[in-house]
């Protein structure tokens, strides 16, 4: 997927405020489009930091893993020490972005389609990325009976999540990039892109509604335990196999309030993501652990297997990656011009990385000046 320039973002986002396609969007890490708000406060032992407690989003899927395991398995509450932890889970975006502006929330897991749309929205006074968390995670799966190469896609009838979310774009992108003509707001064209909760998904692909998805991890697994096949995976068309699919999001006035707080949760977000790398097993586990804890239902052995082994845990929020995703859905036609000069702040998670003798990260010149 070929790389994109700073300057073709700035042209390429400044109306996706007016745009609410990518504020219903789920940004790649939406399952569902009701905000499910559960709220839990973990026992908070030793010295207290500069706030009490510190309010913690996160969505009930393995794209959030780093939210998973580090709630499950305590890392958050122990580099906060005596402030406590108070967690909500979110399913959709949008849900999570007005907990944000509301207050209810300080920091939050999310894609990178709500951060756009927030930080747009508010004029880019309402939110700061302060990390990554994951890459990768998307997949192409299609019914092997009737598609055999990436050729027999065209004519055939693919659904994505949702008009102008994170997949949908990129699908548009590689349809276009093959040669082929698609209208994106009606989806008709040389093929037919359906709009389809990721919910729903597997259900359509049963039915025979559907010839194959481009949708994120776990529903692409799950159309595999259906018997669809993996025709390609998105992280191939990228440099280095790596795309920004979930960011770490701060309250502008938390972050100036109490920087402290916040590097502790970035502390935490990096040693859960060494713990990751270093145990995987235990914590694939772990993460189906607080899935059962937070939907009622784990993920079956087959489903999380296929889905743990292509989403990379990572700190770095591949600033250039949200470049080029807003450049597509400006060449799609789905995005006017937003400038998101500001939206990241790296101080703090450099400054947590330098501590521990890693590299500083970039914000791909979009970071606060």
């Amino acid at each position: 997927m070929p790389a994109t320039t700073r300057t073709t973002l700035r042209r390429g986002l400044a109306a996706a405020a007016a745009l609410p396609l990518l504020i219903g969007a789920l940004a790649s890490c939406g399952y569902g489009s009701e905000a499910k708000n559960d709220e839990k406060k973990v026992a908070a032992e030793g010295k207290k930091l500069s706030a009490d407690t510190v309010r913690l989003g996160y969505f009930p899927n393995l794209t959030h893993a780093t939210a998973l395991v580090g709630d499950q398995e305590g890392i958050f509450q122990k580099e906060l020490g005596g402030t406590q932890l108070k967690v909500s889970t979110f399913n959709a975006g949008p849900s999570e972005i007005e907990a944000l502006n509301a207050g209810s929330i300080d920091i939050g897991f999310i894609g990178p389609s709500p951060s756009i749309n927030g930080y747009t929205k508010s004029k880019g006074s309402n939110l700061r990325i302060v990390a990554g968390s994951a890459s990768g995670g998307v997949k192409l799966v299609v019914n092997p009976a009737k598609i055999k190469t990436v050729d027999d896609v065209k004519g055939k009838r693919i659904a994505t999540p949702q008009l102008g979310n994170t997949q949908d774009v990129a699908f548009l992108n590689w349809v276009s990039e093959k040669g082929w003509k698609v209208d994106a707001q009606s989806g008709k064209g040389d093929v037919s892109v359906l709009r389809t909760d990721n919910k729903v998904t597997p259900d359509a692909y049963k039915s025979g509604s559907i010839d194959g998805a481009w949708v994120p991890e776990p529903t692409a697994s799950k159309l595999v335990s259906q018997g669809a096949k993996v025709l390609l995976d998105e992280s191939d068309l990228w440099p280095d196999k790596k795309f920004v699919i979930t960011n770490v999001i701060v309250s502008q006035k938390f972050l100036a309030e109490h920087p402290d707080v916040v590097e502790a949760v970035l502390r935490g977000s990096v040693k859960t993501n060494e713990w990751i790398k270093a145990n995987s097993d235990k914590a694939k586990a772990s993460a189906n652990a607080k899935l059962k804890e937070l939907t009622g239902k784990p993920l079956g052995a087959k489903v999380i297997d296929g889905a743990w082994a292509s989403i990379q845990f990572i700190d770095d929020p591949l600033a250039a990656t949200l470049q080029a995703q807003a450049d597509h859905a400006v060449k799609a036609g789905l995005l006017k011009e937003p400038d998101l000069a500001g939206i990241y702040d790296l101080r703090p998670l450099n400054k947590v990385l330098k501590a521990a003798g890693r590299p500083e990260v970039s914000d791909a010149g979009l970071g606060v000046k």
